[in-house]
């Protein structure tokens, strides 16, 4: 219930739920230092859990246990330890009571300090790659330690005078009290009084107003002509940022619009304009009166704040293209095109027959799968590696979403005991285990077989008799190198300043970012290099990136995704897992991308056939099968993707200018008037015009 993501964390969390018990009973003892020793862990385990960000955190304060209330039972309990020893009628007794109710009293201002200065540094719109400080003053944000955990940060300054107190107890000196809580006070009043400044003269931010008014300053000087329009939650953001370079490519100006700052926050690194524009109103009200193109990257219900713009052609990109019902939403009838990938995604439509016309699709390839690099077999003495990219659960409980259940152990022992060695690396989808408790324990049981059987190799001498060690050394000094370099250009993370400052300051600088491009792509040969090519490895996060997992790969075992349409590309040999059991002509029949795979059962018996195409290319029956269902899948390889996708994008903007050339008032045509009549002009009364005809 508490979604505990560690050992360590639920230790913390024990520790803190044990320690309060305890302050209890050594408060009623009484006992000094068994009282000192509780509240010490209680601090600690609180303090930990916070620097975690647990999600135990937000579940007490829904039973009302949050982080005020925890703070004040320890201070009751501590006055309760006054009670019981000899100092109840002791002057520093009623001192530390005043001290807890002042201190309380400081909590309100604080809070509410805190909130405003939050809220009014909350620009309507975020930016990044707009000069916006050229257009609006936007002062510094308040150092970092002031309104970062702020509210933690002010209770944490009871410390002085619990620990006076309870030096004073021990001791019987009262010198200590009355210190301890002169000094929390005195902290207290200087934390509110720090905050009063940013509510006052040049700290204070633009209004709304004035920051929307200079955004479409910037928009009428820059006049965006193709627009990447993107909402979704934060763990949707690779949905956009895989479009990124797409749109640094295109021959027309780009602007990227997001919905959440969530998502700006996990944007990657682009060169594009992007503004953030959580309100409706706000983005139904921004001037986008040179956008020819709009591309939607997912179907969600914020996509229609910009489609009702009449004067913008309306396309769907999407952000995969495979068999799964999500690439036939009939949603995408709302559209005025649907772009895939190949003849495949046009067939696709026509087979779903959910109301998207044909003539309304048009086929660009994937401009995204430029750095999947072709096979020509595999290198001479290396050992095969075979990647397992199962796609994640799903929102539903349908048994052909991924083989992580049904098939993923037996998938990964069937290749860890390959009669022949191969190289296993496991690289799960990201959203694997956040709907299902079961996906997310295959997970782990499939990550611990392969870091056993990794574990085991590297014992094996067989396998590190020709390791080049000293290599290996040398890579991951390189590794470490260009991550400090890259930590280094990125600038600490209390530097960053608030959204307000990252979008004054958010122009991307160019020479930075072309060098943590080569930096990234030096990271990528440097990883690859560090370990030998045998060892298995599981890959989560986000480097190394999928498609660099497919250059070092010679085949692939995955799920019905965008995955498998991807790693055609590459023309390696691929197996695809029939988890819902369809048998293998009707599962082919379903899903165009497995024409060319070797089906699986959730067996994997299967996976011997997959093996022996790639220790032998020669006598790999799906070859050119895999050849022709490139072409169908994603399109001929020249012109190349990013040529079809500017040919497209310019083809759609003239359609565009030439709609609303028609719509000008001088272009309509006259209505047509009844033969033999004379036009007359019909007169408005006056008691129409209040509302009030006379019969």
């Amino acid at each position: 219930m508490a979604r505990v993501g560690s050992a360590t964390e639920l230790a913390a969390a024990a520790l803190m739920a044990l320690g309060y018990p305890a302050l209890i009973v050594a408060a009623l003892i009484p006992s000094v230092g068994a009282f000192a020793a509780a509240a010490a862990v209680t601090y600690l385990a609180d303090h930990y859990l916070h620097r975690r960000g647990s999600y135990l955190i937000s579940r007490l304060s829904k039973v009302r246990a949050g982080l005020s209330i925890r703070f004040l039972i320890r201070q009751l309990l501590l006055v309760l330890l006054l009670a019981r020893t000899d100092f109840s009628d002791h002057l520093v007794f009623y001192a530390a009571i005043g001290c807890f109710l002042v201190f309380y009293a400081f909590q309100a201002p604080h809070g509410a300090l805190a909130t405003v200065i939050r809220n009014r540094r909350r620009l309507p719109v975020a930016t990044r790659n707009v000069d916006l400080g050229a257009r609006v003053r936007i002062p510094d944000a308040p150092p970092r330690r002031l309104l970062h955990r702020a509210a933690e940060k002010i209770l944490h300054l009871d410390l002085a005078s619990v620990v006076g107190i309870l030096l004073t107890v021990a001791t019987g000196d009262a010198v200590y009290g009355f210190v301890g809580i002169a000094l929390t006070l005195a902290l207290g009043f200087l934390y509110v009084a720090a905050l009063v400044p940013y509510l006052r003269g040049r700290r204070v931010p633009p209004t709304a107003e004035k920051v929307l008014e200079a955004v479409d300053g910037w928009l009428r000087e820059y006049r965006p002509e193709t627009v990447l329009y993107f909402s979704g939650s934060k763990d949707s953001a690779y949905q956009v940022n895989m479009w990124l370079e797409t749109m640094e490519q295109l021959e027309t100006r780009p602007l990227i619009i997001l919905r959440e700052r969530a998502i700006l926050q996990n944007l990657a690194p682009t060169t594009v304009p992007v503004v953030c524009v959580p309100g409706g109103v706000h983005l139904m009200n921004m001037d986008l009166s040179t956008v020819r193109v709009a591309l939607y990257a997912a179907n969600v219900g914020k996509n229609i704040h910009m489609l009702r713009v009449p004067t913008v052609k309306h396309v769907f990109i999407g952000h995969g293209d495979s068999d799964k019902l999500a690439s036939v939403n009939p949603y995408s009838k709302v559209y005025d095109e649907v772009w895939t990938a190949g003849r495949a995604g046009r067939d696709r439509y026509a087979i779903a027959d959910v109301g998207v016309r044909d003539e309304d699709i048009v086929e660009v390839g994937r401009p995204q799968l430029a750095p999947i690099q072709s096979w020509h077999g595999m290198p001479e003495g290396r050992i095969p590696t075979v990647l397992y990219a199962p796609t994640w659960e799903g929102w539903d409980d349908n048994p052909g979403n991924t083989s992580i259940l049904l098939a993923g152990e037996n998938i990964v022992k069937k290749l860890l005991a390959a009669d022949q060695p191969v190289r296993v690396l496991y690289k799960p989808h990201p959203f694997t285990g956040t709907r299902s408790a079961e996906a997310g324990a295959a997970h782990r049981r499939i990550t611990a077989l392969v870091e056993k059987a990794a574990a085991e190799r590297a014992a094996d001498a067989r396998f590190t008799a020709g390791t080049d060690a000293e290599a290996q050394r040398q890579a991951a000094a390189e590794l470490a190198r260009i991550e400090a370099r890259l930590a280094e250009l990125a600038g600490p993370a209390g530097d960053k300043g608030d959204e307000a400052v990252q979008s004054r300051d958010g122009v991307v600088d160019m020479a930075r970012h072309e060098e943590v491009a080569r930096l990234r792509a030096e990271w990528n040969d440097a990883y690859w290099r560090s370990f030998g090519t045998w060892e298995h490895r599981v890959i989560t996060g986000a480097e190394p990136r999928l498609y660099d997992c497919f250059n070092v790969s010679d085949a692939m075992v995955s799920d019905i995704s965008s995955v498998v349409s991807d790693f055609i590309a590459s023309g390696k040999p691929y197996a695809v897992t029939d988890s819902a059991e369809l048998g293998v002509e009707e599962f082919k029949r379903q899903n165009t991308a497995v024409r060319a795979a070797v089906i699986l059962s959730n067996s994997a018996r299967e996976l011997d056939e997959l093996l022996a195409a790639v220790r032998d290319p020669e006598a790999d029956p799906l070859a050119a099968d895999r050849r022709e269902l490139k072409r169908y899948l994603l399109g001929p390889d020249e012109p190349t993707s990013i040529e079809q996708f500017n040919t497209a994008v310019h083809d759609l903007a003239r359609k565009a200018e030439a709609r609303n050339r028609g719509q000008e008032p001088d272009s309509r045509p006259a209505a047509a008037e009844p033969t033999g009549t004379v036009p007359v002009q019909r007169t408005t009364s006056a008691a129409e015009t209040d509302g009030a005809v006379k019969s």
